[in-house]
């Protein structure tokens, strides 16, 4: 009686043969990589070759690498400042975006699902109109003849108009308007995947309303405010429109110098440090976040 050559496996399908003495199977390309490559050539001709030569530039344009452009922009405290008060105004805009965007994502989060989609349409809303116009709204209604100042004067709270654009304060609420949106839409898909069995077995425990918020709920939901939280603050970091039209000249950040150095000066070398520590503040910040929300997990 014949065998065959085929040895059947425990599951009662055929195991495959060993390959041969001496020869090594070829190994395959991982799955889908085909249908990625042309996307990453796209990003390393339009991202990656750039990037590359903003990093070059910002050692000297000569042959010989030096550090002088990251010793400028270290010992004047102009460049200090203007660092400083990027990473000021990103992290107020973050925590101001924080607070006003958990109550409305958990608000969201209740509605009923028509009531939902009215709420999301008018959070997405602001995106089908460009951010040059909503800056310039900004400027009709905290203007010194805008409505909030005519509205105080008109009800005889000041006796002056009050300096509401052209300084830090403007810029926080036209940067809090704009980047609102990007914490509220995260955040509201991780409260809509919520487990809301998690808070009726704590409710069932007898934990009042109010604990099971602050045990159960929100420290399952601290993982998507972070991410939108570094999200906000790093788009913070490089904003350009709206530090420039309500500051007025008046507040400098990092973006703001940026078009000074290349538009008007130019400074293309010290323009390229400064955006490589721009960068790398992003990717520390990046980098903080993955660390602080493993911790979280």
């Amino acid at each position: 009686m014949t065998t065959t050559s085929s040895v059947l496996a425990p599951t009662g399908s055929p195991a495959s043969p060993d390959p041969a003495p001496g020869r090594t199977t070829p190994r395959r390309l991982p799955r889908g990589l085909v249908f990625t490559l042309p996307l990453a050539m796209v990003l390393l001709v339009t991202f990656g070759l750039p990037l590359a030569g903003i990093a070059l530039r910002s050692v000297g344009s000569a042959g010989d690498p030096t550090t002088e452009y990251y010793r400028t922009l270290v010992s004047s405290p102009a460049y200090l400042q203007v660092l400083g008060n990027t990473f000021l105004i990103a992290a107020v805009v973050t925590l101001a975006t924080s607070a006003l965007g958990y109550p409305l994502a958990l608000w969201i989060a209740q509605l009923t699902p028509r009531g939902r989609l009215i709420a999301m349409t008018l959070v997405v809303l602001p995106f089908w109109t460009s951010i040059l116009v909503r800056t310039y709204a900004w400027i009709i209604i905290l203007g010194q003849r805008g409505v909030v100042n005519e509205t105080l004067l008109s009800l005889g709270l000041v006796g002056s108009p009050l300096q509401l654009i052209y300084n830090q304060l403007g810029v926080t609420i036209g940067m809090v308007h704009v980047l609102l949106p990007f914490l509220v839409l995260p955040l509201t898909a991780s409260m809509l995947s919520f487990d809301q069995r998690l808070s009726r077995a704590g409710s069932s425990l007898g934990a009042p309303p109010r604990s099971v918020f602050l045990r159960i709920y929100f420290p399952l939901t601290v993982p998507a405010l972070a991410a939108g939280g570094i999200l906000v603050f790093i788009l913070s970091l490089g904003f350009f429109v709206t530090p420039a039209l309500l500051g007025g000249g008046q507040v400098s950040m990092i973006a703001t110098v940026l078009d000074t150095f290349i538009n008007r000066l130019p400074r293309w070398e010290l323009a390229s440090a400064l955006s490589m520590v721009l960068l790398a503040a992003s990717l520390i910040c990046y980098a903080v976040y993955r660390r602080v929300g493993g911790i979280v997990r």
